[in-house]
């Protein structure tokens, strides 16, 4: 009875020593792994035989600049009209001291002080003076032919107007009685005024607005118009 215990034990123990590879690798080495992995159903699969993606410093640039990291400013343009010279040589002289980064266009302009109703500038006196009959045949009896000298040289005015209401009305009398070549434009000053239109980031403007009011405390400024759609 104690030789079959004894053997009992014996052969455990030989059991024992030659699972552990006391006596001997394994033929097969991933059966000794799988056996010594703690928590094999936590294992996950990374890739399958794929290199990982190399980083790079341009890849964080472009991710940088995906965030919103390097936004240009917001663009704008405001406008002060109605300006004499001094004034706005005053204006150009600070932008340039403080804010040379701002692009400035200088345009001057007259005042408008009423509308009239004409005929446009004629090439000689001659055929201004056969408008004057045409207009007579169509029973038109107010006008005179502007000077040649002037700043609508044989031109042919037909009226003058405080708005520009009263000169449209007087445009469709005209039209009525058979005039077709008639318009309406402005009349202006001769006092010629400034206007200035100035683009450049939105902060930069805002800074200076306030220096102007703090220099020119009458003038105004106004966002600029928005440019005119091209039709064909």
């Amino acid at each position: 009875m104690r030789i079959t215990v004894f053997l009992l034990l014996l052969a455990n123990l030989l059991l024992f020593v030659w699972t552990q590879g006391y006596l001997g690798a394994s033929d097969n080495p991933d059966a000794r792994r799988l056996a010594q992995q703690l928590v094999p159903e936590r294992v996950s699969i990374v890739s399958r035989g794929e290199p990982p993606r190399p980083t790079s410093k341009k890849a964080d640039a472009e991710k940088v600049l995906d965030n919103g990291g390097d936004k240009k400013p917001v663009e704008s343009c405001q406008r002060w009209s109605q300006l004499v010279a001094g004034d706005a040589d005053q204006v150009e002289r600070l932008l340039a001291d403080r804010f040379a980064a701002l692009k400035v266009k200088r345009n001057t302009v007259g005042e408008i002080t009423g509308y009239w109703v004409f005929i446009p500038p004629l090439a000689s006196r001659e055929e201004a003076n056969r408008k004057v009959v045409e207009l007579q045949e169509l029973g038109v009896k107010d006008y005179f032919i502007v000077s040649s000298s002037g700043p609508s040289p044989l031109a042919i005015s037909l009226g003058t107007y405080r708005n520009e209401d009263a000169a449209k009305a007087r445009l469709e009398a005209l039209r009525a009685r058979g005039v077709r070549s008639a318009r309406v434009g402005e009349r202006r000053s001769e006092v010629a005024l400034t206007e200035l239109e100035v683009h450049g980031p939105a902060v930069e403007l805002d800074a200076l607005r306030r220096a102007v009011v703090a220099l020119l405390p009458k003038a105004g400024a106004a966002p600029c118009p928005a440019p005119a759609e091209v039709t064909q």
